[in-house]
């Protein structure tokens, strides 16, 4: 087998637009990684061996075909319930006032980013199985299979995860037909409820909805992030003050600035100009991926391709928002740029399953 063979061989199962969106990504967040990090090697290699574990898992699943990842649904989903019922336990590991963490002896592992595959796996492989005549009896049943998860990731507590997994899980209800009676309804029902909800949330979090009003009243405390936030970006201008050169981020009044607050060092750096640019190549993501939902041959891949790829524009969308001060700051990264393995591996796993729904394309029933 010569090098074209094996080239080809290769990219079989690779969509080359959308490889080419993720391969922008992958340079931006190193170069992000490099100014908010005060020109940190260590930090950048680090992010480097993240992006290429998360890479490699891409191809591994862009090269399932589809009825192994159907075949994956019901058990990936009953794993993640059963660590996430783990985390309640002994072997549940308590850090910074939360216990979202599950060590398993070899490593620490957080069960709730599964849940951000396993779950909309699960919805549409539920709905693939009932296609033929859905009743308002499997949208509950759905819906049930998405509560479940939440509430246990909820108790944990972790808000910003809760609310990906929702939204990944609405979205294929949203997708699989769900009147639009229902979601009214639904949404009426949920602010008449609000003063409950309210009761049901932490200290900590009542906090963050009550800074987003307003960030003043404790502007060195509990507002600090969101102010910073909104001065680093509007600090950047049209034009931006130029990488490496902004001065709330390497003057150390930004926080989380290589994680939850990238977003802030790229629009001061970058200005207005670069965050054009920067909503740009997510659009051109998003479209791909929206374009990739809507050739999916199958049920199945129709709902999965576009969960996976409006959970993506969520991720996006509550990151920024929070940075600019507009949601309450919930703690999720800047999709494909922020530093960290786990939400990378996550993405990239969604991904790898556009890209095997894309180019397989006659699904295997089970």
């Amino acid at each position: 087998m010569n090098t074209r063979q094996l080239k080809q061989r290769f990219m079989q199962h690779l969509d080359p637009v959308l490889l080419a969106g993720l391969g922008l990504f992958g340079l931006v967040s190193l170069a992000m990684l490099y100014s908010a990090s005060d020109g940190s090697w260590l930090r950048v290699l680090a992010q480097f061996g993240n992006i290429a574990v998360a890479f490699v898992a891409m191809w591994v699943v862009a090269n399932m075909p589809l009825h192994y990842l159907m075949r994956a649904a019901v058990p990936m989903y009953v794993l993640g319930m059963i660590l996430l019922l783990l985390v309640m336990t002994p072997l549940g590991v308590n850090s910074h006032g939360a216990t979202r963490w599950l060590n398993i002896g070899v490593a620490t592992i957080q069960p709730s980013e599964l849940m951000k595959i396993a779950v909309p796996l699960m919805m549409a492989w539920y709905f693939e199985k009932n296609e033929a005549m859905l009743t308002l009896k499997n949208y509950v049943v759905a819906t049930v299979l998405l509560l479940l998860p939440i509430a246990l990731i909820a108790n944990q507590p972790d808000l910003g995860t809760s609310i990906l997994i929702y939204a990944s899980g609405f979205y294929v209800l949203f997708l699989a037909g769900l009147s639009w009676r229902i979601m009214i309804g639904g949404t009426l029902a949920a602010v008449a409820s609000a003063p409950f909800l309210w009761s049901m949330l932490h200290d900590y979090q009542r906090h963050r909805i009550l800074m987003l009003l307003d960030p003043t009243q404790d502007a060195l405390g509990k507002g600090y992030h969101t102010i910073q936030g909104m001065i680093a970006v509007g600090s950047g201008g049209i034009l931006g003050k130029g990488f490496m050169n902004g001065t709330q981020t390497h003057l150390d009044f930004l926080p989380e600035r290589t994680t939850d607050f990238i977003f802030a060092v790229w629009s001061e750096e970058f200005g207005l100009i670069g965050n054009l640019l920067l909503l740009g190549l997510y659009a051109f993501v998003i479209g791909r991926g929206f374009i990739i939902t809507a050739n999916a041959s199958t049920y199945f891949t129709r709902l999965m391709a576009g969960s996976i790829t409006l959970t993506f524009f969520t991720y996006a969308f509550v990151n920024m928002g929070m940075v600019s001060g507009i949601l309450p700051v919930v703690g999720v990264p800047l999709p494909l740029i922020s530093y960290g393995g786990t939400s990378m591996l996550t993405l990239m796993l969604g991904f790898g399953m556009l890209m095997s729904i894309h180019t397989h394309k006659k699904l295997v029933k089970t």
